[in-house]
């Protein structure tokens, strides 16, 4: 095995991305792995990814990425590409809210922003982004006020976000540059960010 010795002043960008899947013992290559991998080669964006179809098995990728892998800290973004309604995610036709999701990842989001796609709408009022700021450690919670399962935010804006957050860590400047690069796009998928 080749290894590559990057500058030391070369950070390297990542993201953890779950998504619900319909059987996640099948092997499959989803739309959204294929745009990790694209962001991987274009972007320099590296990604582990996990497919979930149980509350359990989103548990347990949970758990792997904080007690097994070593480079968690290195993840900044964690990337839920999971359906659901504004307050809720829905997976193997279970509903949780979101403050169920908070509790799941109660004290382990230290400083991560925790960015769902457009398969669920993200419409949170101040007090419910708050408690899941508060119970999660998280820097920021994501999303959009748009769902769309034809258009899906991953192929476009969702880049845009990955790539804007790793050049300038200032969650304002990014929304800023955001609106100001996709203007079209975030005010029709209804960009969100709380913080």
């Amino acid at each position: 095995m080749n290894k590559v010795n990057l500058p030391s002043n070369q950070v390297e960008n990542f993201i953890y991305c779950l998504e619900a899947v319909h059987n996640a013992d099948t092997i499959q290559s989803t739309e959204v792995v294929k745009i990790l991998e694209d962001m991987a080669l274009k972007q320099d964006i590296s990604s582990i990814y996990k497919a979930c179809d149980t509350m359990e098995g989103l548990e347990e990728s949970l758990s792997y990425l904080l007690y097994d892998d070593h480079n968690f800290k290195d993840y900044e973004i964690i990337y839920l590409v999971l359906p659901g309604d504004s307050n809720t995610i829905l997976i193997n036709d279970y509903h949780y809210s979101i403050e169920e999701i908070a509790e799941l990842f109660e004290g382990k989001m230290k400083g991560k922003v925790i960015h769902f796609s457009n398969k669920k709408v993200l419409d949170l009022t101040d007090e419910e982004s708050q408690y899941f700021l508060d119970v999660t450690g998280a820097r920021a919670i994501s999303g959009y006020g748009f769902q769309s399962q034809s258009m899906s935010s991953a192929f476009t804006i969702d880049r845009a976000f990955f790539s804007l957050f790793y050049e300038n860590d200032d969650l304002r400047d990014v929304v800023e540059t955001m609106f100001q690069k996709h203007y079209k796009l975030c005010k029709l998928l209804d960009f969100r960010l709380y913080y």
